[in-house]
């Protein structure tokens, strides 16, 4: 349905034209390589093996002047933060369609990078805050499965010390003081998903 809604905007816009769609990542990186396209509309929620964060960062990495408007319903910090710094040259809320997309895709073909003020405050946000690292999210996203510190560092191959030292640095970035609350806060965010 956004597809057709998305190619019903723009179709009888005089100086743009649709010349591929595609529902998956890999798929995403195909169509890009035939039709190279001025400006690309990419969802995060592409599956199922590449999702619109990885398939921008494949993109970019062979088509390094790609232009990339990332198009989502996702508004968590961490999304936004991810896709720009995948390379996505601006970030829409879906919610945000109508003349502002048709403004922004020209924008975007003209060279510009358009942040609308929301999700740049959410990336500044971002930005300001130290990040995880991906053994910290490893240890958070099976923390968030319902596992113990046994249970971690066995799947891990890590002694159960060090997950605890990941834990309390997981706590200090995160600005919490128990797992839930860290869970919490990364599900919020966007940093980590539950299946």
């Amino acid at each position: 349905m956004i597809l057709k809604g998305l190619t019903a905007t723009l179709d009888p816009e005089p100086d743009m034209e649709v010349v591929g769609s595609a529902s998956t990542g890999a798929e995403a990186l195909l169509r890009f390589r035939e039709t190279k396209p001025d400006v690309t509309l990419m969802d995060i929620m592409l599956g199922p093996n590449m999702n619109g964060i990885e398939a921008t960062r494949a993109i970019r990495r062979e088509f390094p002047d790609a232009r990339i408007v990332m198009l989502t319903a996702h508004q968590e910090e961490d999304k936004i933060y991810r896709a720009l710094e995948a390379g996505a040259v601006t970030y829409l809320l879906k919610e945000s369609l109508g003349d502002e997309l048709v403004s922004t895709i020209r924008q975007v073909h003209a060279g510009g990078g358009p942040i609308p003020p929301d999700v740049g405050r959410k990336y500044a946000d971002r930005v300001a805050r130290p990040a995880l690292t991906s053994r910290e999210l490893e240890v958070l996203r099976l923390i968030a499965g319902g596992l113990r510190n046994k249970e971690v560092a066995n799947r891990l191959g890590i002694g159960e010390q060090t997950v605890l030292s990941h834990i309390k640095s997981i706590f200090a970035k995160l600005q919490v003081n128990d797992r839930t609350k860290a869970v919490t806060v990364a599900l919020q965010r966007g940093m980590i998903e539950m299946d």
